[in-house]
């Protein structure tokens, strides 16, 4: 076995894989702030794959909102760590500097995530009609209500707005872009009563990503009668969210630009990214020889502890080729000894049975919270490895 190396490390700074020195840093004025108002620009970033964040952390007033409307805890992480792969595409994260976006208010988000209104329904609700501006569509009342969901689903069920800041030529940060994120349903749910049953009506995707970049058109829209908004680059990308039931996150599927000023969107680009659950009848169908590394892995695993049965991974796809691993490993010990000692066994077998050029991380648990997280880059050879005291 190689040798392994330890570090009592935070995950962010393992994952980075090198330490950082945070004496580097710039101080910087924000456009339409006070000359008093100072902002920090962190000298430092933890990865490639990160945009360094302007200080102090102003936290988008839609914060929150997205753990109400998006499915799963994995969707919900996904839909922003996402978002942020697809600005990479358009602003660089060697010039850029992320802020949460400060443009879409709470409300406002809230609203067009709505259901259109008809003019009855407006009435009932004491609405004006420049109230009604929900995205989703109209659903009449009465009727066969199965029907009507599966007619009228909920397509979108969150927007995500991401600030790209730059500095300007008088040393001024100021904003250079904005990405929108659409999150749209791969399933709808509805009930037909208060309290009752939920029901679901499953939604094409070629459904789903027709209705989201008409979505996406009417946002542009909406966002250039936005004062600061009105000449920034704007991209709007699709992610279309899983069931309630899944273990593995949606993805990201289109994205598109409009270049300063544009009302209108460019050509749309396809995204191709999709997790895929290890042991799984898609795994098995689409990505055999990747599925093979995992059960070698997962049988081994097995015979260190003969009556355990319960290695999950989730495997990350760009471009059909595989990019990284999350392996799950929830286990019983009955001693920190036992725990290290299993952490080594499984340390040597992501080695033995993954090539270099993939990530994996394994995360090894038990009733009591984490154990262990073995981590292997791409292309290094020694994993690092943190037990948690």
């Amino acid at each position: 076995m190689k040798k392994i190396m330890m570090f009592a490390l935070s995950l962010s700074l393992l994952l980075a894989g090198c330490a950082p020195n945070f004496n580097k840093q710039e101080e910087v004025v924000q456009e339409d702030k006070n000359e008093e108002d100072k902002a920090i620009i962190p000298n430092y970033k933890i990865s490639d794959k990160y945009y360094r964040t302007l200080l102090p952390f102003e936290p988008s007033e839609s914060r929150g909102l997205v753990v109400n409307n998006i499915s799963t805890k994995y969707d919900i992480n996904e839909f922003e760590t996402g978002l942020m792969r697809v600005a990479q595409n358009t602003f660089d994260p060697d010039n850029y500097l992320f802020q949460e976006g400060q443009y879409l208010k709470r409300d406002t988000v809230r609203a067009w995530l709505n259901r259109k209104f008809t003019e009855a329904q407006l009435k009932e609700r004491k609405l004006k009609e420049e109230e009604n501006i929900g995205l989703n569509p109209i659903i009449a009342d009465g009727g066969n209500i199965d029907k009507n969901n599966e007619k009228s689903p909920i397509y979108l069920a969150h927007i995500l707005e991401h600030n790209y800041l730059v500095k300007n030529d008088d040393g001024k940060v100021g904003l250079g872009g904005i990405v929108i994120g659409l999150a749209m349903n791969s399933v709808h749910y509805y009930q037909k009563e208060q309290y009752g049953a939920t029901y679901e009506t499953k939604i094409k995707h070629e459904v789903l990503e027709r209705e989201g970049k008409k979505m996406a058109e009417e946002v542009l829209q909406r966002v250039r009668q936005i004062k600061e908004l009105k000449d920034v680059p704007v991209t709007i990308a699709l992610f279309e969210q899983e069931a309630r039931t899944s273990v593995v996150p949606g993805s990201f599927f289109a994205y598109a630009n409009a270049p300063k000023g544009s009302s209108k969107l460019g050509g749309w680009e396809d995204i191709n990214e999709k997790y895929v659950l290890y042991p799984s009848n898609e795994a098995e169908k689409n990505h055999r020889d990747d599925l093979t590394a995992f059960l070698n892995f997962k049988q081994d695993v097995e015979t260190y502890f003969p009556n355990f049965n319960g290695v999950i991974g989730k495997a990350f796809y760009a471009q059909d080729q595989l990019q990284e691993v999350n392996i799950d490993i929830p286990i019983q010990f009955y001693g920190k000894a036992e725990g290290i000692g299993f952490t080594q066994y499984v340390t040597g077998l992501v080695v033995k049975h993954f090539p270099e050029y993939i990530s994996v991380q394994v995360n090894i648990s038990s009733v009591n919270g984490p154990e262990a997280l073995v981590v292997r880059k791409a292309d290094q050879s020694e994993p690092f490895v943190h037990i948690y005291q």
